[in-house]
């Protein structure tokens, strides 16, 4: 796997995309790869309302980090945008790393990176390019409160990284020193 996206690789030490693109973040982990069952959970709890699901999916985040640690201070779900947040309800995200945070103790810090602008869903994009461009300059933080802290990144998929890259540049640009992503599942 490429250590810093968790993709899966035929050869070499990096994925030839991670190789080519200079990161805000100091890698992913993922512990399941984007198909069968955990795409169907993760559609379940993103779009069919099934918030239940975090507490199992949370848990089983929770154990992988345990047994393959990163050394973090706080938890930071990737924030929704607020017409987005009004739209579902409820954003997977939070629901996640409370999750984690019940399990090994870290902070969850959900009120500091925030969603600047609308984007559209990256679900809906063509390329890395495209996705790369539709995060650029979408996050801020509010305040300070994570400066000097090493963060983890919360979220349900990582396809090609921009999203949390995004988040990551933010952070650093707030202070903090540095940036992990953690999500459920990774595109294959």
């Amino acid at each position: 796997m490429c250590p810093t996206c968790s993709k899966p690789l035929a050869q070499g030490e990096h994925c030839p995309y991670c190789r080519d693109w200079k990161r805000d973040i100091e890698g992913v982990r993922s512990p399941f790869a984007f198909e069968g069952l955990m795409r169907k959970a993760v559609h379940h709890l993103k779009y069919s309302h099934f918030k239940a699901l975090a507490t199992p999916l949370g848990r089983m985040l929770a154990q992988y980090l345990d047994s393959h640690p990163v050394a973090v201070d706080a938890l930071v779900p990737v924030p929704l945008h607020s017409r987005r947040l009004r739209e579902r309800g409820y954003n997977q995200s939070a629901l996640l790393a409370a999750e984690i945070s019940k399990w090994n103790g870290l902070p969850v810090v959900t009120d500091s990176l925030v969603r600047t602008r609308h984007t559209k869903a990256q679900v809906k994009t063509d390329s890395a390019e495209e996705r790369q461009r539709n995060m650029a300059g979408a996050f801020g933080c509010r305040d300070v409160r994570l400066a000097g802290k090493r963060i983890l990144v919360i979220d349900d998929v990582c396809t090609t990284g921009a999203t949390l890259n995004s988040c990551a540049a933010a952070l650093r640009a707030a202070g903090a020193v540095s940036v992990w992503g953690l999500t459920l599942a990774r595109e294959v």
